[in-house]
């Protein structure tokens, strides 16, 4: 049974300035949190805290992880909140328990290779500060060191997902010790008859050749003694899994597995290794092909050694690994050894984007783990901003673009899911779905037969399918709505000739106006006619014929109109030409007045929207949309226009400002006024006016009231 002073003492022994207070005190919540939780196996739940803490010793992190790894389950419990979790040992422990939970609660479902890998790589990316990842590391491996008490059905599922997520990482940081265990329990859940007749087999091999490891170590003492090199050497068996994988990969038995045996010795300098590997191989025979200098070239993980097989003593193969007391540091402890010896004291905290980065992103690098293929695919796992990883309710990984929103989840699913999606739920919770997702969120999209996609998500969504998905429906959407506005403002002009729509079509007549304009169809027509690009008038001026209307032009009294579009005064004091009875609104984004210029825009279902000429929402829209349009200026019309004026707060000003609007000859049709904190009013009027002169001489006269310091007129 672990105690905390063996805990501590291992801490300390490495990290002089632990806090004793701090370490105890975190155990003590931990011990309270989890006072009703046991382990799988019966113990007090403050065991697993402290196991995962003496893992953690061993990879010789700092304070900050080693709380976090006594606290870490934390936020499952009741009875320890944010604020005291904080407020006894920083934010940066919370932050860093919130990042694991996260983490921890992710829903692996291993399918294929690729998946596997996504899942991978989104558990790192997740983890911005690597001493996460440190955590569970050390939390999985405290878990599968009980992993047979559970349910079988827990323990293969937990045992696959180790051997597929948790070892290959302990790996890619360089932990070899932590990676050998974790394959070594999962093997003896997934195959446990194999892993036991190997565990008879590999003891059986241990206790016969246990002789033969001790002559050989001293064989190579001797040989370094004569040579006056100092040096540490260790005979050892391989580990189950990797005999296991060997046997699988090769087809051999384990009887035909050569280098079972590897002898490690441990110098002080590189030139050394060297001269022992010369020694090595002038006192036996190098097996040809079989020598590997990782020195020279290092493992992406930093993993620096030699690597040589030769025809020992008594005629067997052995493999022999070389390396400096650094090296196997590193090789045995990896992040945090580099760390170590790489700044030359105590461990910091890696959250920082500082020269270790550089080094922890080809850490991070996967092609050695993955197909040839995926590896051109995706050559680095996110430490960089371009990617997320998010997951189906079901488990499966979606990579999307950083930034990306449901609606692109909902279409990277299926396109049907995109177009009818109304709504999110983001790891549970109810969400817009402009919500930006973040690594690891567990998204589950809403539809209805209803919903269609909307012209708005193009202003959020990342991915080119949702995107383009998005244009096309709503390009057909605009033609649609095109087409049947077309129809009925065709209708109209066709009316006053005393003509149909349909007389007109059942004829041909208005398939033959169509081919005249160079449309295939007539619904091409009525959409262009929708769209603005073509009049109604010039439409009707195909299809009736010039003695008709030369006949018509005298009944009303028209001169030479057989061609040209007559402007007739709408409700509105606005001319359009070629187009009559049309609902005429104008746009409250600039609120234009009579006697600016104006340009008109066919709103589908709603008629025409008269906009400022320099409008910005129609210098964004659709061209082909905009219609030539005029003031009446003949008709006389009122418009609200708001005018916002700043003054002094003193007494008198609203009656002064009153009486200047009504002395421009204009009513007020509303006033608010609100007084700032620095002795200044802002007053709002609504008030008619008949154009924009008009507009300017109720300006002009607002502002001769002494005390006004600013008037303007509002657009919107």
């Amino acid at each position: 049974m672990l105690t905390r002073d063996a805990v501590f003492s291992q801490f300390s022994s490495y990290y002089p300035q632990a806090d004793r207070i701090l370490f105890d005190r975190a155990c003590a919540l931990a011990e309270h949190a989890h006072r009703h939780q046991k382990t799988p196996d019966g113990r007090d739940y403050l065991q697993h805290s402290l196991e995962v803490a003496a893992i953690l010793t061993r990879l010789k992190v700092d304070q900050t992880t080693i709380l976090v790894g006594l606290l870490h389950d934390l936020i499952d419990t009741p009875d320890a909140s944010r604020t005291e979790i904080e407020k006894f040992f920083g934010a940066e422990v919370f932050q860093l328990i919130e990042a694991g939970h996260k983490i921890s609660s992710i829903p692996y479902r291993q399918k294929n290779r690729g998946q596997v890998e996504s899942f991978r790589k989104m558990f790192v990316a997740m983890a911005r500060d690597l001493r996460v990842v440190l955590v569970y590391l050390a939390d999985r491996l405290s878990d599968m060191r009980v992993i047979q008490a559970c349910a079988q059905t827990r323990k293969e599922s937990y045992s696959r997902e180790t051997l597929e997520v948790y070892a290959p990482l302990a790996n890619r940081l360089g932990i070899s010790w932590l990676k050998a265990e974790l394959e070594d329990l999962s093997l003896q859940v997934l195959e446990p008859e194999k892993y036991a007749a190997l565990t008879r087999r590999i003891t059986t091999h241990k206790e016969k050749r246990g002789d033969y490891i001790a002559k050989v170590g001293e064989q190579i003492r001797k040989l370094l003694v004569d040579n006056q090199l100092e040096g540490d050497v260790t005979g050892r068996f391989k580990h189950f899994y990797s005999v296991y994988r060997k046997m699988e990969r090769t087809g051999v038995d384990l009887d035909e597995i050569y280098d079972l045996i590897a002898f490690r010795v441990l110098v002080d300098s590189v030139r050394e290794c060297y001269e022992v590997l010369g020694l090595i191989h002038a006192t036996w025979k190098p097996i040809s092909g079989r020598f590997k200098d990782y020195i020279a070239m290092p493992k992406s993980n930093m993993y620096q050694s030699l690597h040589t097989t030769v025809l020992g003593p008594f005629g067997e193969r052995m493999e022999v690994q070389i390396r400096t007391h650094q090296m196997h540091s590193i090789a045995e402890e990896g992040v945090a050894a580099h760390w170590k010896y790489k700044e030359g004291g105590p461990v910091p905290a890696v959250g920082r984007d500082d020269q270790r980065f550089s080094w922890l992103r080809q850490v991070m690098e996967w092609q050695q783990d993955v197909s040839d293929h995926a590896a051109e695919e995706s050559s680095f796992i996110d430490l960089f901003p371009e990617e997320v990883y998010v997951f189906t309710p079901q488990g499966e990984v979606k990579e999307l673009p950083r930034g990306s929103s449901p609606v692109d989840f909902a279409y990277a699913i299926h396109t049907d899911v995109g177009s009818h999606c109304v709504g999110a739920r983001i790891n549970g919770k109810l969400s817009p779905l402009k919500t930006e997702l973040r690594n690891g969120d567990i998204v589950e999209v809403m539809t209805a037969g209803h919903q269609t996609p909307r012209k708005d998500w193009l202003a959020f969504v990342k991915t080119s399918k949702a995107r383009n998905k998005i244009r096309q429906w709503v390009k057909a959407e605009q033609r649609e709505k095109s087409i049947l506005m077309g129809r009925e403002l065709l209708e109209k002009a066709l009316r006053k000739h005393h003509l149909s729509l349909k007389r007109a079509l059942m004829s041909g007549q208005l398939e033959q106006a169509a081919s005249e304009f160079g449309y295939r169809t007539t619904d091409d027509l009525f959409a262009s006619v929708g769209y603005g690009k073509t009049s109604p008038g010039q439409v009707v001026s195909h299809i009736i014929p010039r003695d008709e209307k030369a006949g018509d032009a005298q009944r009303t009294g028209a001169d030479d109109g057989q061609n040209k579009a007559s402007k007739r005064p709408s409700q509105s004091a606005i001319l359009i030409g070629g187009i009559d009875n049309v609902m005429v609104r104008f746009a409250h984004c600039c609120n234009p007045l009579p006697g600016e210029p104006v340009t008109g825009f066919i709103t589908r279902g709603r008629g025409l929207t008269v906009h400022s000429i320099d409008c910005l929402q129609v210098q964004t829209s659709d061209p082909e949309r905009r219609i030539d349009v005029e003031w009446d200026m003949q008709r006389k019309t009122l418009r609200p226009v708001k005018i916002r004026v700043v003054c002094e707060d003193q007494k008198g000003m609203l009656v002064g400002i009153s009486g200047a609007i009504s002395q421009a000859d204009a009513n007020i049709v509303s006033a608010t006024v609100h007084a700032r904190g620095d002795k200044k009013g802002n007053n709002l009027f609504v008030v008619d006016v008949e154009n924009l002169e008009h507009l300017n001489r109720v300006i002009r006269e607002i502002k001769k009231v002494k005390g006004v310091t600013r008037v303007d007129r509002l657009k919107n």
